[in-house]
């Protein structure tokens, strides 16, 4: 017999996954045993037609619709034999396989394979539906059995997905693939969290611009980050060494893989990051304007903008408030005076050098109380957490009793909340203790900055000049043009500082290591 006076025939194969596309040989075993079949029917194979990596459930495959594609065409031509190694090949699901079966003899093709002879008639129909309803069965049985494993290994304290961005899995001995720090991205990592939980970034915006800078997400495709991603990295107590699944009903599960951050610092991460938003960074932020997005218009509250103006001798600086409709819009206000009346309200606030001595005198009795107390601190620690333990099982007593589903929401709410509290104590006891340290070194740049806040301010880093009105006075900063600033809420320490020198504080006179108010007052040179 000529190949001319063969018959035309088809090969469809599949494999449900890439790692048998990259270890194993399913594709061309399929192949070779389909061809070994048209041997020996007398088939020409005029075509392979392959689907790699998709699964048996799904009917819209690449290779399958161009299968069907070309059996239309040779459709007119007396159609085409599709030959297939198995009949999970086809379908691994009852539903699927009935309606590719249809659509492969609607094109013109006639479904054969060397393990199964297809017919029309109810016997062969009825077999074919049952092998059809095997195949699906297996693969169900084989998820189920997939997600359990991974559930129960996910139980002992190993990450089952993919790998978070800061890691990458590595075979340790005893605990087969698992987490580990993938450097340089988890010091990246690591200190974006920080960062942040200090506020050293204050927005969601610069922990972007940071790891962008420094390649966290060089391995990615885009090789850059969106703000979606940068909210998954704060949000996952992973790198703080918990793992969460809330779809399997698990949560605090405490990982075996080594944390990038504490859990302290994760809890620090989600106050900020549902808390107020302040001094959100701008890209075209420069030396020029450093209080441009941070002080806000006093009428409409929005933060002013700031730009270079050309005058007739030259250019000229202006902060103003653009927003459309405001009282004090379009109206420029002079860099010099605006920045000016900040350096002198941070003036206003510097603490005279006896109450900075008092100061410094209580922080260095505070501290020296602190490092003898260190001791009890594996005792304190333990009794904090039988605390927690004990109004947790309060709350859950009350939760089971419960029947209305806002005091339920409030409950579990709480009993969340505890849970968090205990991972962090119990992180505590299981590390060692901090050591005390020395005072000077610990509270050296704190203790220059409450002494004089403007020498930060004078400063020629942008980042340490944006920093001051954070940490003086934290919210936001009103002004109007004419009136100056409004009065701002001034940070706690300052604020205290502030009312002991004015004679305000209202302080009730104390016994302890603290000296007393009126000795502080004394102190100071009379007005």
């Amino acid at each position: 017999m000529t190949r001319s006076s063969m018959p035309p025939a088809v090969i469809y194969c599949r494999v449900s996954s890439v790692r048998q596309l990259k270890e194993g040989d399913g594709l061309a075993s399929q192949e070779t045993r389909c061809r070994e079949y048209a041997r020996h029917k007398g088939y020409d194979i005029v075509q392979v037609f392959r689907d790699e990596g998709v699964s048996g459930g799904m009917i819209d495959r690449p290779g399958m619709q161009a299968m069907l594609a070309f059996l239309r065409q040779h459709k007119n031509a007396g159609g085409l034999s599709v030959i297939i190694d198995d009949i999970s090949r086809l379908a691994r699901g009852l539903q699927a396989h009935i309606e590719l079966r249809s659509a492969i003899g609607q094109a013109g093709g006639k479904l054969e394979s060397p393990s199964i002879e297809f017919g029309e008639d109810s016997d062969s129909v009825l077999v074919e539906n049952l092998l059809a309803s095997v195949s699906q069965h297996q693969r169900q049985k084989n998820a189920e059995q997939v997600k359990n494993r991974m559930r129960a290994r996910f139980m002992n304290g190993y990450w089952v997905f993919s790998c978070p961005v800061g890691y990458r899995y590595e075979r340790v001995a005893g605990h087969g693939k698992m987490l580990v720090p993938d450097e340089p991205t988890a010091s990246i990592v690591r200190e974006a969290l920080e960062g942040f939980a200090s506020g050293r970034f204050s927005s969601q915006t610069e922990v972007k611009r940071f790891m962008d800078q420094h390649g966290a997400f060089a391995k990615a495709r885009s090789r850059s980050s969106c703000l979606q991603k940068v909210r998954e990295v704060l949000e996952r107590p992973l790198y703080a060494g918990v793992m969460d699944m809330p779809s399997w009903g698990l949560t605090g599960i405490q990982g075996k893989h080594q944390p990038l951050i504490t859990f302290e610092t994760h809890r620090r991460v989600l106050e900020r990051l549902h808390g107020p938003r302040y001094g959100i960074a701008r890209k075209d932020m420069r030396d020029d304007f450093p209080l441009r997005g941070i002080v806000l218009c006093a009428c409409c509250e929005r933060p002013m903008t700031a730009a270079w103006s050309k005058g007739r001798n030259g250019r000229y600086p202006y902060y103003s408030c653009h927003t459309k409709g405001c009282e004090q819009g379009r109206k420029s206000i002079r860099k010099e005076k605006l920045e000016g009346e900040f350096t002198d309200l941070l003036e206003s606030l510097r603490p005279s050098q006896e109450i900075y001595a008092a100061l410094r005198e209580m922080l260095t009795a505070a501290w020296e109380l602190r490092r003898r107390a260190c001791g009890d601190r594996t005792s304190l620690l333990k009794s904090e957490l039988s605390q927690i333990e004990r109004k947790t099982a309060q709350l859950m007593d009350r939760l089971v009793e419960a029947d209305n589903a806002t005091l339920i929401a409030a409950y579990e709410e709480q009993v969340r909340k505890l849970h968090s509290q205990r991972i962090a104590v119990q992180e505590k006891l299981a590390g060692p203790a901090p050591a005390a340290g020395d005072f000077e070194e610990s509270y050296r740049t704190a203790l220059e900055f409450i002494e004089n806040p403007a020498k930060q301010w004078a400063s020629d880093d942008l980042a340490k000049r944006r920093l001051v009105p954070k940490l003086m006075f934290g919210d936001r900063m009103l002004y109007r043009k004419n009136d100056g600033y409004r009065t701002a809420g001034i940070t706690h320490p300052f604020r205290v500082l502030k009312a002991i020198q004015d004679g305000k504080s209202g302080m009730v006179e104390p016994r302890g290591i603290e000296p007393l108010t009126s000795w502080v007052r004394s102190r100071r040179s009379p007005i």
